[in-house]
């Protein structure tokens, strides 16, 4: 069981580690594409987005729908939140690795010296020049 899920989560980051892939996506995030459609703004041929397809749907990222003639991609987004669990726990580690180098620094800073406290200077506006208008 740990297994397949641990297969399962290196398809997913495998198929988020092409940019083709993840524009695909992003793609598909606002709504169903056909394959020609995902393939359009990579310059690719049908073959070749056909092959990236695979791999998102492999993944489970996509379910593929065929109409005729014509496959229909849509997202499956639920993968994504195993790979969201594994990389939250990093945020923990970071989140903790991140305030102790802020003590830290904040520790060695040079304490600024209190010479009392001077008054608040207020910046005032320039005057302004009213041209007058001849008729």
């Amino acid at each position: 069981m740990v297994e397949e899920r641990a297969a399962a989560l290196d398809r997913v980051f495998h198929s988020l580690a092409d940019p083709t892939r993840r524009s695909m996506l992003a793609a598909l995030a606002r709504g169903p594409c056909s394959v020609g459609q995902l393939a359009a703004p990579h310059e690719m041929s049908f073959a070749a987005a056909s092959k990236h397809v695979k791999v998102l749907e492999a993944a489970g990222l996509l379910q593929r729908e065929i109409r005729g003639r014509e496959h229909v991609c849509h997202l499956s987004a639920s993968p994504l939140a195993a790979a969201h669990d594994f990389l939250a726990s990093y945020a923990t580690f970071w989140a903790a690795r991140l305030d102790a180098l802020e003590a830290l620094l904040l520790e060695e800073a040079p304490k600024p010296r209190s010479r009392g406290r001077s008054p608040r200077r207020v910046s005032r506006p320039a005057k302004r020049t009213r041209l007058k208008h001849g008729r």
